[in-house]
């Protein structure tokens, strides 16, 4: 089994089109939790007097939604699914300036539909 389910075998639906679901592995997730550094939030309260986009703060988001994504498809791969269905995130400020991150979905093993 590769490290990791393929990106394009991943999907917030409940099905993948052009494949059949053969076997439901079960739920499976990736967390990251990230903290905000001081001179990213000197940077980010700079950008906030000239306003518009906070690229410093939309720049770790990004990274870390990726890094929970990456997280999941391994997950899913380490379970025996090589696709994800019904992916979503969440995020929950578990502390002051401290966030976790989390890509859920469930692992499931499909097949080319024919």
């Amino acid at each position: 089994m590769n490290g990791r389910v393929d990106a394009n075998m991943v999907t917030t639906g409940v099905e993948l089109p052009g494949y059949r679901i053969v076997k439901t592995v079960g739920l499976v997730r990736g967390i990251v939790v990230r903290s905000r550094s001081i001179l990213g939030n000197i940077g980010a309260s700079l950008q906030t007097i000239v306003g518009g986009n906070i690229t410093l703060f939309t720049d770790m988001c990004e990274q870390t939604r990726e890094e929970s994504l990456e997280l999941l498809m391994e997950h899913a791969a380490q379970r025996g699914g090589n696709a994800i269905i019904g992916m979503r995130y969440d995020a929950n400020e578990i502390m002051q300036g401290v966030t976790e991150v989390l890509a859920y979905g469930t692992a499931v093993v499909v097949e080319r539909a024919s």
